[in-house]
């Protein structure tokens, strides 16, 4: 078994709208003009508490791109992409940059009542399989 330490961030923070751990701090935001299968999109500088699977080769609308989709780390729910690789020179600007899925967000302001004892107790252990215990049904 293994322990899953959860990055906090300050100050507004999106969270996964499933299990409520903290993903990016709304500062990070580089655009809100992007889009997913899901509806709406924001492309991120960073994240956080994010966990990455395969390299995948990805036609998207702006063309082709090498990918990895990240699921949040505390429910292990995919969340969106990070953008690896772009074929196209004007889509350089993407590369290392992340895609958080808006209708997988919900908004944080601050550290919940009770302080960081309450977050600290968020901590969730992983089975040998990396799998949650606990979390999104």
């Amino acid at each position: 078994m293994g322990r899953v330490y959860v990055e906090y961030v300050e100050g507004r923070a999106y969270t996964c709208r499933c299990c409520g751990c903290h993903l990016a701090n709304v500062e990070e935001i580089v655009s809100k003009h992007f889009h997913s299968k899901n509806g709406k999109a924001y492309l991120f500088n960073s994240v956080v508490n994010v966990s990455a699977g395969p390299l995948e080769t990805r036609m998207m609308t702006t063309g082709l791109h090498l990918v990895r989709d990240i699921f949040c780390i505390g429910c292990c729910h995919p969340v969106g992409w990070k953008y690896e690789e772009a074929t196209d020179t004007a889509q350089k600007y993407k590369e290392g940059k992340f895609i958080l899925e808006r209708s997988k967000l919900d908004v944080e302001d601050s550290v919940p009542d009770g302080g960081w004892e309450v977050l600290q107790s968020m901590s969730l252990l992983m089975d040998s399989d990396s799998e949650a215990v606990g979390g999104c049904p």
